[in-house]
Order: structure tokens, then sequence, then C-alpha cells
């Protein structure tokens, strides 16, 4: 077996995989704007608003690899909906299906 981290430093790169979370723009706003109740109507407005935020974000491509990564089925996560993640999850599963029947 072949060690090529010690503890501290598997420590420290998984720190270093969440800070992006301390960095994005959603800290500063209303965490409710991102979970919106439906999708039409003033949820409709809600969305918008929390897209808006997400597209000045420095770290939107980490939220939304958070997001698909953790399987977020609710919210908007770096500046998508549920339903724009729905085609993300479904490629990705196919992938796995794929590799699963070699």
């Amino acid at each position: 077996m072949v060690v090529t981290q010690v503890a501290g430093q598997r420590a420290a790169a998984k720190d270093e995989r969440r800070e992006w979370w301390r960095r994005a723009a959603c800290q500063a706003a209303d965490p409710e704007m991102f979970f919106p109740v439906g999708a039409h109507g003033p949820a409709g407005d809600e969305i918008a608003r929390a897209k808006a935020v997400c597209a000045a974000c420095l770290v939107r491509r980490q939220c939304l690899q958070f997001a698909l990564a953790t399987g977020q089925m609710h919210g908007v996560w770096g500046g998508t909906t549920e339903d724009e993640r729905l085609p993300h999850v479904r490629r990705e599963r196919e992938r796995r299906d794929r590799r699963e029947r070699r």
C-alpha cells in the first residue's frame, strides 16, 4: 500500500474543497430566495432574484458541481433550478449505468 498524503494533508485538502462556500455571493442574501415554493408567480420572481445573485458569483461553477455531486434536488444552485439540473443528473446516471454494464 502506498500512502500519498498524511491525514493532516487530506484534512487540509478537504477543507480547501469546501472553501468555495465561504466566497459564495449568496452568503449575504436571504436563503429563502434560493428555495422558492413552486416555479411560477411570486416563486418565479424569487428564482429570478436568486439567479441574479448567482450570475455575479465567483464560485458559481463549484456550487453547481456541489449540487450535482450531492444530489441537491431543491433550490437554486450555481444559477440553476431543479428542472435545469435534471438533464445533468440524467446524463450522469446514464454514464454510470453504462460503466456498470461493462
